[in-house]
Protein backbone atom coordinates (compact mmCIF):
# COMPACT_ATOMS: atom_id res chain seq x y z
CA UNK A 1 0.00 0.00 0.00
CA UNK A 2 1.78 3.34 -0.94
CA UNK A 3 1.28 5.94 1.46
CA UNK A 4 3.28 9.03 0.95
CA UNK A 5 4.75 10.82 3.49
CA UNK A 6 3.77 14.55 2.66
CA UNK A 7 0.34 13.08 2.54
CA UNK A 8 0.19 12.11 5.99
CA UNK A 9 1.06 15.58 7.34
CA UNK A 10 -1.07 17.75 5.29
CA UNK A 11 -4.50 17.30 6.98
CA UNK A 12 -7.66 19.80 7.86
CA UNK A 13 -8.19 21.33 10.93
CA UNK A 14 -10.65 18.85 12.41
CA UNK A 15 -8.42 15.91 11.65
CA UNK A 16 -5.27 17.57 13.80
CA UNK A 17 -8.37 18.30 16.83
CA UNK A 18 -9.23 14.55 16.66
CA UNK A 19 -5.62 13.59 16.49
CA UNK A 20 -4.29 15.56 19.20
CA UNK A 21 -6.96 14.16 21.21
CA UNK A 22 -5.93 10.90 20.53
CA UNK A 23 -2.99 11.48 21.56
CA UNK A 24 -4.49 12.55 25.09
CA UNK A 25 -6.49 9.91 25.33
CA UNK A 26 -3.61 6.87 24.64
CA UNK A 27 -1.27 8.74 27.26
CA UNK A 28 -4.49 7.39 29.73
CA UNK A 29 -2.95 3.60 28.80
CA UNK A 30 0.65 4.53 30.03
CA UNK A 31 0.44 7.18 32.25
CA UNK A 32 0.23 5.00 35.29
CA UNK A 33 2.63 2.73 34.40
CA UNK A 34 5.79 5.33 36.67
CA UNK A 35 2.86 5.56 39.18
CA UNK A 36 2.09 2.39 39.94
CA UNK A 37 5.13 1.39 42.76
CA UNK A 38 4.22 4.70 44.53
CA UNK A 39 0.10 4.56 44.30
CA UNK A 40 1.08 0.31 45.66
CA UNK A 41 2.77 2.45 48.54
CA UNK A 42 0.61 5.71 48.93
CA UNK A 43 -2.55 3.52 49.30
CA UNK A 44 -0.95 0.38 50.90
CA UNK A 45 -1.73 -2.05 47.98
CA UNK A 46 -0.52 -5.14 46.82
CA UNK A 47 1.18 -5.66 43.50
CA UNK A 48 -2.60 -7.69 41.80
CA UNK A 49 -4.66 -4.42 43.67
CA UNK A 50 -2.61 -2.23 41.75
CA UNK A 51 -2.62 -3.97 38.24
CA UNK A 52 -6.34 -3.60 38.71
CA UNK A 53 -5.99 -0.13 37.58
CA UNK A 54 -5.19 -1.35 33.83
CA UNK A 55 -7.65 -4.02 34.30
CA UNK A 56 -10.77 -2.20 35.26
CA UNK A 57 -10.00 0.30 32.73
CA UNK A 58 -9.07 -1.99 29.76
CA UNK A 59 -11.96 -4.23 30.50
CA UNK A 60 -15.09 -1.51 30.45
CA UNK A 61 -12.95 -0.15 27.16
CA UNK A 62 -13.23 -3.28 25.60
CA UNK A 63 -16.85 -3.72 27.04
CA UNK A 64 -18.31 -0.82 25.41
CA UNK A 65 -16.72 -1.24 22.27
CA UNK A 66 -19.65 -3.42 21.23
CA UNK A 67 -21.77 -0.51 21.57
CA UNK A 68 -20.08 2.70 20.84
CA UNK A 69 -21.07 1.92 16.45
CA UNK A 70 -24.49 1.74 17.85
CA UNK A 71 -24.65 4.70 20.06
CA UNK A 72 -22.26 6.81 17.21
CA UNK A 73 -24.68 6.45 14.60
CA UNK A 74 -27.61 8.03 16.37
CA UNK A 75 -25.95 10.49 18.37
CA UNK A 76 -22.64 11.27 15.19
CA UNK A 77 -19.64 11.27 15.85
CA UNK A 78 -18.97 14.58 17.11
CA UNK A 79 -21.08 14.36 20.11
CA UNK A 80 -19.65 10.41 20.94
CA UNK A 81 -16.46 12.06 20.38
CA UNK A 82 -16.98 14.81 23.42
CA UNK A 83 -18.99 12.88 25.44
CA UNK A 84 -16.25 10.29 25.63
CA UNK A 85 -13.71 13.14 26.45
CA UNK A 86 -15.78 14.65 28.96
CA UNK A 87 -16.18 11.21 30.98
CA UNK A 88 -12.53 11.05 30.63
CA UNK A 89 -12.42 14.25 31.73
CA UNK A 90 -14.59 13.31 34.61
CA UNK A 91 -13.39 10.36 36.04
CA UNK A 92 -9.59 11.22 35.71
CA UNK A 93 -10.23 13.85 37.92
CA UNK A 94 -12.03 11.73 40.54
CA UNK A 95 -8.86 9.72 40.31
CA UNK A 96 -6.26 12.27 41.13
CA UNK A 97 -9.18 13.18 44.11
CA UNK A 98 -9.26 9.09 45.42
CA UNK A 99 -8.10 8.24 49.05
CA UNK A 100 -8.21 4.37 48.15
CA UNK A 101 -6.84 2.36 45.44
CA UNK A 102 -10.26 0.40 45.27
CA UNK A 103 -11.58 3.75 44.81
CA UNK A 104 -8.83 4.59 41.89
CA UNK A 105 -9.89 0.92 40.48
CA UNK A 106 -13.71 1.80 39.85
CA UNK A 107 -13.00 5.53 38.52
CA UNK A 108 -10.57 3.92 36.30
CA UNK A 109 -13.42 1.68 35.11
CA UNK A 110 -15.22 4.95 34.23
CA UNK A 111 -12.40 6.58 32.51
CA UNK A 112 -12.48 3.04 30.26
CA UNK A 113 -16.18 3.97 29.17
CA UNK A 114 -14.86 7.46 28.15
CA UNK A 115 -11.83 6.10 26.59
CA UNK A 116 -14.43 3.53 24.16
CA UNK A 117 -16.52 6.32 23.05
CA UNK A 118 -13.81 7.97 22.23
CA UNK A 119 -11.13 5.68 20.30
CA UNK A 120 -13.70 3.98 18.52
CA UNK A 121 -15.18 7.15 16.76
CA UNK A 122 -11.88 8.67 16.77
CA UNK A 123 -10.65 6.01 14.27
CA UNK A 124 -13.36 6.43 11.78
CA UNK A 125 -13.59 10.14 12.09
CA UNK A 126 -9.42 10.68 11.15
CA UNK A 127 -9.92 7.89 7.72
CA UNK A 128 -13.30 9.88 6.91
CA UNK A 129 -12.15 13.22 6.92
CA UNK A 130 -8.31 12.87 5.93
CA UNK A 131 -6.36 13.78 2.75
CA UNK A 132 -4.28 11.74 1.05
CA UNK A 133 -6.42 8.36 1.47
CA UNK A 134 -6.63 6.04 4.21
CA UNK A 135 -3.35 4.69 4.44
CA UNK A 136 -2.42 8.31 5.21
CA UNK A 137 -5.22 8.11 7.96
CA UNK A 138 -4.14 4.94 9.66
CA UNK A 139 -0.73 6.22 9.88
CA UNK A 140 -1.84 9.43 11.29
CA UNK A 141 -4.03 7.03 14.11
CA UNK A 142 -0.75 4.98 14.91
CA UNK A 143 1.30 8.29 15.03
CA UNK A 144 -1.00 9.42 17.64
CA UNK A 145 -1.17 6.21 19.73
CA UNK A 146 2.57 5.79 19.54
CA UNK A 147 2.76 9.42 20.39
CA UNK A 148 0.24 9.45 23.57
CA UNK A 149 1.64 6.13 24.82
CA UNK A 150 5.29 7.58 24.24
CA UNK A 151 4.07 10.70 26.64
CA UNK A 152 1.73 9.15 28.86
CA UNK A 153 4.45 7.43 30.40
CA UNK A 154 6.95 10.67 30.91
CA UNK A 155 4.67 12.60 31.92
CA UNK A 156 3.58 10.32 34.43
CA UNK A 157 7.29 10.29 35.44
CA UNK A 158 7.49 14.14 35.54
CA UNK A 159 4.69 14.66 37.39
CA UNK A 160 5.00 11.57 39.75
CA UNK A 161 8.08 12.94 40.98
CA UNK A 162 5.72 15.28 42.89
CA UNK A 163 2.61 13.02 43.81
CA UNK A 164 0.70 9.81 42.35
CA UNK A 165 -2.18 12.43 42.07
CA UNK A 166 -0.37 14.77 39.84
CA UNK A 167 -0.33 12.82 36.24
CA UNK A 168 -4.24 12.69 36.76
CA UNK A 169 -4.13 16.09 37.19
CA UNK A 170 -2.43 16.71 33.90
CA UNK A 171 -4.65 14.49 31.89
CA UNK A 172 -8.02 16.22 33.46
CA UNK A 173 -5.99 19.76 31.68
CA UNK A 174 -5.16 18.11 28.89
CA UNK A 175 -8.58 16.53 27.92
CA UNK A 176 -9.91 19.74 28.65
CA UNK A 177 -8.20 21.34 25.96
CA UNK A 178 -9.01 18.08 23.68
CA UNK A 179 -12.74 18.84 24.27
CA UNK A 180 -12.34 22.49 23.25
CA UNK A 181 -10.68 21.67 20.57
CA UNK A 182 -13.13 19.16 19.59
CA UNK A 183 -15.96 20.53 19.86
CA UNK A 184 -14.95 24.26 17.93
CA UNK A 185 -12.96 22.63 14.88
CA UNK A 186 -14.62 19.84 13.84
CA UNK A 187 -17.54 19.42 11.45
CA UNK A 188 -19.60 16.54 9.98
CA UNK A 189 -20.79 16.09 6.16
CA UNK A 190 -24.38 17.47 7.72
CA UNK A 191 -25.54 14.07 5.40
CA UNK A 192 -28.26 11.69 7.07
CA UNK A 193 -26.75 9.07 9.61
CA UNK A 194 -27.18 5.41 8.86
CA UNK A 195 -28.48 3.56 12.42
CA UNK A 196 -26.24 0.94 13.56
CA UNK A 197 -28.01 -1.86 14.90
CA UNK A 198 -27.30 -3.09 18.44
CA UNK A 199 -26.43 -6.73 17.32
CA UNK A 200 -23.95 -5.69 14.29
CA UNK A 201 -20.66 -6.23 16.48
CA UNK A 202 -21.98 -9.32 17.92
CA UNK A 203 -22.67 -10.21 14.32
CA UNK A 204 -19.56 -9.17 12.76
CA UNK A 205 -17.20 -11.16 15.16
CA UNK A 206 -18.71 -14.43 12.82
CA UNK A 207 -16.82 -13.49 10.37
CA UNK A 208 -14.40 -15.83 9.76
CA UNK A 209 -11.48 -13.95 8.73
CA UNK A 210 -12.56 -10.98 11.86
CA UNK A 211 -12.95 -13.50 14.55
CA UNK A 212 -9.14 -15.23 13.32
CA UNK A 213 -7.63 -11.19 13.77
CA UNK A 214 -9.48 -10.84 17.17
CA UNK A 215 -8.41 -13.75 18.59
CA UNK A 216 -4.78 -13.13 17.71
CA UNK A 217 -5.30 -9.68 19.07
CA UNK A 218 -6.34 -11.06 21.87
CA UNK A 219 -3.15 -13.56 22.66
CA UNK A 220 -1.22 -10.78 21.36
CA UNK A 221 -2.45 -8.04 23.76
CA UNK A 222 -1.64 -10.06 26.62
CA UNK A 223 1.97 -10.09 25.53
CA UNK A 224 1.66 -6.00 24.98
CA UNK A 225 0.35 -5.67 28.55
CA UNK A 226 2.25 -7.88 30.30
CA UNK A 227 5.25 -6.27 28.97
CA UNK A 228 3.60 -2.55 29.32
CA UNK A 229 1.97 -3.25 32.65
CA UNK A 230 3.94 -6.06 34.73
CA UNK A 231 7.60 -4.09 33.58
CA UNK A 232 7.36 -1.53 36.13
CA UNK A 233 8.19 -4.16 39.22
CA UNK A 234 10.90 -5.35 38.36
CA UNK A 235 13.07 -2.46 36.86
CA UNK A 236 13.06 -1.26 40.18
CA UNK A 237 13.32 2.55 39.09
CA UNK A 238 11.84 5.74 40.39
CA UNK A 239 9.25 7.41 38.57
CA UNK A 240 11.61 9.46 36.11
CA UNK A 241 13.09 6.43 35.72
CA UNK A 242 10.18 4.37 34.46
CA UNK A 243 8.76 7.35 32.61
CA UNK A 244 12.04 7.71 30.52
CA UNK A 245 12.06 3.86 30.01
CA UNK A 246 8.82 3.71 29.03
CA UNK A 247 9.36 6.91 26.74
CA UNK A 248 11.78 5.23 24.89
CA UNK A 249 9.33 2.51 24.36
CA UNK A 250 6.56 4.51 22.95
CA UNK A 251 8.93 6.50 20.73
CA UNK A 252 10.32 3.12 19.09
CA UNK A 253 6.42 2.12 18.78
CA UNK A 254 5.53 5.64 17.15
CA UNK A 255 8.86 4.84 14.67
CA UNK A 256 7.83 1.78 13.50
CA UNK A 257 3.70 2.79 13.17
CA UNK A 258 4.39 5.54 10.93
CA UNK A 259 7.32 4.59 8.77
CA UNK A 260 8.39 0.90 9.29
CA UNK A 261 5.29 -0.90 8.82
CA UNK A 262 4.03 1.05 5.98
CA UNK A 263 7.24 0.28 4.00
CA UNK A 264 6.55 -2.92 4.97
CA UNK A 265 3.60 -3.22 4.00
CA UNK A 266 4.44 -2.19 0.16
CA UNK A 267 6.71 -5.37 -0.50
CA UNK A 268 5.14 -8.15 2.15
CA UNK A 269 1.49 -9.60 2.57
CA UNK A 270 0.15 -8.12 5.75
CA UNK A 271 0.00 -12.34 7.19
CA UNK A 272 3.85 -12.58 6.17
CA UNK A 273 4.20 -9.68 8.10
CA UNK A 274 2.75 -10.74 11.05
CA UNK A 275 3.91 -14.13 11.38
CA UNK A 276 7.58 -12.80 11.30
CA UNK A 277 7.17 -10.30 14.19
CA UNK A 278 5.08 -12.15 16.44
CA UNK A 279 7.72 -14.65 17.03
CA UNK A 280 10.43 -12.10 17.21
CA UNK A 281 8.57 -10.20 20.06
CA UNK A 282 7.99 -13.95 21.42
CA UNK A 283 11.53 -13.74 21.68
CA UNK A 284 12.06 -10.81 22.58
CA UNK A 285 9.88 -11.45 26.05
CA UNK A 286 11.56 -14.74 26.56
CA UNK A 287 15.15 -12.90 26.80
CA UNK A 288 13.73 -10.44 28.99
CA UNK A 289 12.39 -12.88 31.49
CA UNK A 290 15.75 -14.44 31.53
CA UNK A 291 17.67 -11.32 31.94
CA UNK A 292 14.82 -9.73 34.68
CA UNK A 293 17.72 -9.20 36.97
CA UNK A 294 19.27 -7.07 34.80
CA UNK A 295 17.91 -3.40 34.84
CA UNK A 296 19.66 -2.84 31.98
CA UNK A 297 19.14 -5.40 29.60
CA UNK A 298 15.41 -5.29 30.04
CA UNK A 299 15.29 -1.56 29.79
CA UNK A 300 16.26 -2.96 25.79
CA UNK A 301 13.82 -5.69 25.78
CA UNK A 302 11.10 -2.91 26.39
CA UNK A 303 12.76 -0.78 23.92
CA UNK A 304 13.03 -3.17 21.35
CA UNK A 305 9.68 -4.72 22.38
CA UNK A 306 8.22 -1.27 21.00
CA UNK A 307 10.18 -1.78 17.64
CA UNK A 308 8.05 -4.77 17.12
CA UNK A 309 4.66 -3.73 18.26
CA UNK A 310 4.95 -0.58 16.52
CA UNK A 311 4.60 -2.76 13.34
CA UNK A 312 2.46 -5.52 14.89
CA UNK A 313 -0.32 -3.03 15.77
CA UNK A 314 -0.22 -0.72 12.38
CA UNK A 315 -0.63 -3.75 10.10
CA UNK A 316 -3.17 -5.56 12.62
CA UNK A 317 -5.31 -2.33 11.93
CA UNK A 318 -5.00 -2.13 8.14
CA UNK A 319 -6.00 -5.70 8.40
CA UNK A 320 -8.88 -5.18 10.20
CA UNK A 321 -10.25 -2.45 7.93
CA UNK A 322 -9.70 -4.79 5.25
CA UNK A 323 -11.34 -8.08 6.35
CA UNK A 324 -14.75 -7.91 5.95
CA UNK A 325 -17.57 -5.88 3.52
CA UNK A 326 -19.04 -5.04 7.13
CA UNK A 327 -19.08 -1.00 7.87
CA UNK A 328 -15.58 -0.42 9.15
CA UNK A 329 -16.55 1.19 12.72
CA UNK A 330 -18.57 -2.09 13.11
CA UNK A 331 -15.78 -4.14 12.51
CA UNK A 332 -13.10 -2.23 14.44
CA UNK A 333 -15.64 -2.12 17.43
CA UNK A 334 -15.68 -5.89 17.69
CA UNK A 335 -12.39 -6.19 17.65
CA UNK A 336 -11.35 -3.60 19.52
CA UNK A 337 -13.88 -5.53 22.38
CA UNK A 338 -11.69 -8.58 21.88
CA UNK A 339 -8.69 -6.87 21.86
CA UNK A 340 -8.86 -5.14 25.20
CA UNK A 341 -10.28 -8.37 27.12
CA UNK A 342 -7.13 -9.51 26.52
CA UNK A 343 -5.12 -6.92 27.33
CA UNK A 344 -7.52 -6.40 30.36
CA UNK A 345 -6.26 -10.19 31.63
CA UNK A 346 -2.68 -9.71 31.33
CA UNK A 347 -1.69 -7.47 33.99
CA UNK A 348 -3.14 -8.79 37.57
CA UNK A 349 -2.13 -12.39 35.43
CA UNK A 350 1.50 -10.80 35.53
CA UNK A 351 1.28 -9.78 38.90
CA UNK A 352 0.29 -13.24 40.43
CA UNK A 353 2.76 -15.25 38.31
CA UNK A 354 5.21 -12.97 39.75
CA UNK A 355 3.68 -13.35 43.54
CA UNK A 356 3.10 -16.98 43.13
CA UNK A 357 6.97 -18.22 40.77
CA UNK A 358 9.18 -15.17 40.54
CA UNK A 359 9.92 -12.05 37.77
CA UNK A 360 10.64 -14.08 34.93
CA UNK A 361 7.58 -16.24 34.67
CA UNK A 362 5.44 -13.55 33.42
CA UNK A 363 7.12 -12.73 30.68
CA UNK A 364 7.53 -16.98 29.62
CA UNK A 365 3.49 -16.52 29.76
CA UNK A 366 3.87 -13.62 27.25
CA UNK A 367 5.90 -15.19 24.91
CA UNK A 368 3.47 -18.17 24.64
CA UNK A 369 0.52 -15.78 24.16
CA UNK A 370 2.01 -13.81 21.05
CA UNK A 371 3.28 -17.44 19.71
CA UNK A 372 -0.46 -18.60 20.65
CA UNK A 373 -1.57 -15.42 18.58
CA UNK A 374 1.14 -16.51 15.31
CA UNK A 375 -0.53 -19.46 15.55
CA UNK A 376 -3.87 -18.36 14.98
CA UNK A 377 -2.80 -16.74 12.24
CA UNK A 378 -0.98 -19.25 10.95
CA UNK A 379 -3.80 -21.73 10.96
CA UNK A 380 -6.37 -19.13 9.87
CA UNK A 381 -4.45 -17.84 6.94
CA UNK A 382 -6.34 -19.22 4.06
CA UNK A 383 -9.18 -16.71 5.41
CA UNK A 384 -7.20 -13.78 5.61
CA UNK A 385 -5.82 -14.77 2.10
CA UNK A 386 -7.84 -11.19 0.97
CA UNK A 387 -6.45 -9.17 3.34
CA UNK A 388 -3.29 -9.18 1.48
CA UNK A 389 -4.41 -8.30 -1.76
CA UNK A 390 -7.40 -5.93 -1.42
CA UNK A 391 -6.67 -2.23 -3.26
CA UNK A 392 -6.44 0.58 -1.30
CA UNK A 393 -9.07 2.13 -3.06
CA UNK A 394 -11.83 0.13 -1.61
CA UNK A 395 -10.93 0.65 2.15
CA UNK A 396 -10.91 4.57 0.91
CA UNK A 397 -14.22 4.30 -0.39
CA UNK A 398 -15.78 2.80 2.32
CA UNK A 399 -13.85 4.74 5.00
CA UNK A 400 -15.87 7.89 3.05
CA UNK A 401 -18.76 6.19 3.73
CA UNK A 402 -18.24 5.74 7.56
CA UNK A 403 -17.75 9.16 7.79
CA UNK A 404 -20.81 9.66 5.88
CA UNK A 405 -23.12 7.66 7.68
CA UNK A 406 -21.51 8.21 11.27
CA UNK A 407 -20.60 11.83 11.59
CA UNK A 408 -22.83 14.81 12.22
Amino acid sequence: MSTPASSVWKQPAQVWAVAFACVVAFMGIGLVDPILPAIAESLEATPVETELLFTSYLAVTGLAMLVTSWISSRIGAKMTLLIGLALIVAFALLCALSGSVDAVIGFRAGWGLGNALFISTALATIVGAASGGSGAAIVLYEAALGLGIAIGPLLGGILGEQSWRAPFFGVVALMAIAFIAVLLLLRGPGGKREPVAFSAPFKALRQPALAVLAVAALFYNIGFFILLAFSPFPLGFGAMGIGFTFFGWGVALALTSVWVAPALMRRMPRTTIILVVLPLLALDLIVAGLLVASATALVVCIVVGGLLLGVMNTVLTEAVMEATDLPRSVASSAYSAVRFLGGAVAPPLAAALWHGFNATVPYLVAAVAVLLAALTVMLGRRTLAHIDDQPEDALAEDAEAILLGDAA
